[in-house]
């Protein structure tokens, strides 16, 4: 890489040239050796065009690639100007008639054209991965200051050109020439983002000194005035000499593209487009070419175009936040987040002709898994059973990754069983390889039938999940079960065996009405521990021989409060307190504690009911005798509608026959 500090030898010709520049200005406005002006004038001129030509290809040679292509094409077009002009100054100045064009036009025009190859292709080199909308900023730049230019300079020349179209179009190109190289430098500066290195900032200066002299001498010349003011004849020499200098300037490094952030995004766009708008405000209350107009419209459209990619890429950005917002980094599955805005919707939209299924899933053997091949594996792991679940549901709804080891999918089962469709999304989340083997446990919960609220049914999904999962929360309850039904024992030996009847009467009703697994055991633990509130219940008032009087009954009814808070201290158990709680309301709303009628006492209450008093009724009290199956079911039906829900009721019938039915045959077999 070429070392930031010039060289001494090109600091020492930068030098020369620059001592040479100040003697022909001083000439020019103090005549430093009167009657020599001239003479000193050409000499000067002549040595600053020559050795700016000279340093620019020498520094180009030290530049490589695309730079010393640049600046080889730069040097290429002072050397042509001052090919051009030493033509005009030997050949046609004192001519008569110089002809139109001429090689000195040839000359002149071929500086412009070439400087900016060069410099474009200096800014390629400097640019690297602008994005569309920089380039438009860039040309709203270009034209925008080209419009201004065109305004200011063009009316005077192109109003007073006259001749044949060879004339007129020779005469038109230096100030369009002009126009398009001072446009590409405006380009530049707006790409970069208003930053400008040493370089560019010479080449700009250079590029706004050589239009500023071609333009008052061009103007100078169409009002007959014979070329340019004296100030200003060193107006090119200063052009050649900036550009030397920046060809010397070390190459930097290629730059990405300055990106628009806060106000920029509109400011430089804004900006611009007001340029162009005075130029077309100006148009309409002075007189101006339709040069200046049209560049100033182009600009206006280059604002709307830049404005519009902004909205766009804005409006795409904003929809990529979204989406990864709503999207699991690791897996691309939708995350928790999107799943609480889907279950939302479901929840509102479920109907029972068209339910949804929450399936939550939690990986078995992961952890092992991610002990013995370290987390990378396992993250690979969470990918692929990711992907297996997704394409699983894809006909049926969403998959998606909650977080750690634990997914969801919101599915729409249609006529199939909501069990079959979680169970088979399941299995998608299953693998097998050489020590090890993963699989998932699984809870489900169907919207509309069972809750509309997206909070319960995650919460009952959750508990149903962990409740198929070994070790998790259904040990927990069954030993807090285990413990409270011991307590009870000891309490009552009695009772105990009471309420191991009534537990195995409601699994046989719970399973006849369909429920699942999880519920079943629900049931389970609520018929056997429906009675624990009675450990507080006197014994006198238990064991009573006669009826209740109203104080007593008032006593014996706070059972079922006692029992739930009993029950609910155990945090696996708060779903059967609340069963427990539930258990002795009456489906015409008769009961006790709360007085819940009808299908507002949970279903699993309603079974413990039915079993409750068809045990009590086939056992003997000490105020009546035990009343036969065939008269407790004619009891049952008796009340149902009224005690009883008419459905659990037949499906309790249904139940004991079942039951009966193996005893029957036991019995004949023996006989």
């Amino acid at each position: 890489m070429e070392a930031r500090r010039l060289p001494a030898g090109r600091v020492w010709a930068l030098g020369a040239l620059g001592v040479c520049l100040l003697l022909l200005e001083a000439n020019e406005l103090l005549s430093v050796l009167p009657g020599h002006e001239l003479a000193i004038g050409r000499v000067s001129h002549l040595v600053l065009c020559v050795g700016s030509a000279a340093l620019c290809a020498h520094s180009a040679m030290r530049h490589r690639g695309v730079d010393r292509t640049a600046w080889l094409l730069v040097a290429a077009g002072i050397a042509a100007w001052t090919a051009g002009d030493l033509y005009w100054s030997v050949v046609s100045h004192d001519g008569a008639a110089i002809p139109v064009p001429s090689p000195a036009d040839v000359g002149y025009l071929a500086f412009p054209l070439l400087t900016f190859a060069g410099l474009g292709r200096v800014l390629r080199s400097r640019v690297r991965g602008a994005p569309r909308y920089l380039w438009v900023e860039a040309a709203t730049a270009s034209l925008a200051v080209a419009a201004v230019a065109a305004a200011l300079v063009v009316p005077g020349i192109v109003d007073r050109i006259g001749g044949d179209w060879a004339s007129v179009a020779t005469n038109a190109a230096y100030p369009l020439t002009d126009l398009v190289l001072l446009g590409l430098v405006a380009g530049a500066i707006a790409i970069r983002g208003g930053r400008v290195d040493a370089t560019w900032s010479l080449a700009g200066l250079g590029v706004v000194a050589f239009w500023g002299a071609d333009s008052h001498y061009l103007i100078a010349t169409a009002g007959g005035g014979g070329g340019a003011p004296s100030v200003l004849a060193g107006g090119w020499d200063v052009a050649f000499v900036a550009l030397a200098a920046a060809a010397t300037m070390p190459a930097a490094q290629a730059a990405v593209a300055v990106e628009s952030r806060g106000r920029r995004v509109a400011a430089l766009p804004l900006a611009f487009g007001a340029l162009a708008l005075g130029v077309l405000v100006y148009s309409g209350l002075a007189s101006t070419t339709p040069v200046a107009i049209v560049l100033a419209a182009l600009a206006l459209a280059c604002v709307g175009v830049r404005l519009w990619i902004a909205f766009r890429e804005h409006g795409t950005m904003l929809e990529l936040t979204r989406e990864e917002a709503l999207t699991d980094a690791l897996t691309g599955l939708r995350n928790r987040r999107a799943l609480s805005q889907d279950l939302a919707r479901a929840t509102a939209e479920a109907r029972t002709g068209d339910p949804f299924v929450l399936v939550l899933f939690d990986l078995d053997g992961f952890k092992h898994y991610n002990d013995s091949f370290g987390h990378p594996a396992g993250d690979d792991l969470l990918v692929r059973l990711g992907t297996r679940l997704q394409h699983s549901v894809s006909d049926r709804g969403a998959a998606y990754r909650m977080g750690g080891d634990e997914f969801c999918a919101l599915l729409r089962p249609g006529s199939a069983r909501a069990g079959f469709v979680a169970a088979a999304a399941a299995a998608a989340l299953h693998e097998r390889g050489d020590g090890f083997e993963i699989g998932a446990s699984h809870g489900f919960v169907r919207l509309p039938e069972e809750t509309r609220d997206p909070a319960e049914a995650l919460r009952l999904a959750d508990q149903r999940m962990y409740a198929q999962k070994h070790g998790g929360r259904p040990s927990a309850a069954g030993q807090a079960r285990d413990v409270l039904l011991r307590a009870l024992a000891e309490r009552n030996p009695d009772l105990g065996e009471h309420l191991s009847t009534v537990a195995e009467l409601a699994v046989a009703v719970a399973r006849r009405l369909g429920l699942t697994d999880v519920e079943v055991e629900q049931i389970r633990h609520a018929a056997d521990l429906h009675d624990v509130g009675k450990v507080a219940i006197p014994d006198a008032i238990l064991d009573k021989p006669g009826p209740l009087d109203d104080e007593e009954w008032t006593v014996m009814r706070r059972h079922t409060i006692i029992g739930e808070r009993i029950v609910a201290a155990a945090p696996a158990l708060r779903d059967v307190a609340r069963l427990v709680r539930a258990s002795h309301e009456r489906y015409d709303g008769a009961g006790y504690p709360d007085g819940r009628a009808g299908e507002d006492i949970p279903l699993g209450a309603r079974i413990v009911a039915v079993c409750d008093a068809f045990d009590a009724m086939v056992a003997d009290r000490p105020y009546r005798r035990a009343l036969s199956r065939d008269a407790a079911l004619a009891e049952l039906e008796r009340c149902t509608g009224t005690q009883f829900d008419p459905a659990v009721v037949a499906a309790f019938a249904a139940a004991v026959a079942d039951l009966a039915r193996p005893r029957a045959v036991s019995s004949a077999a023996a006989a």
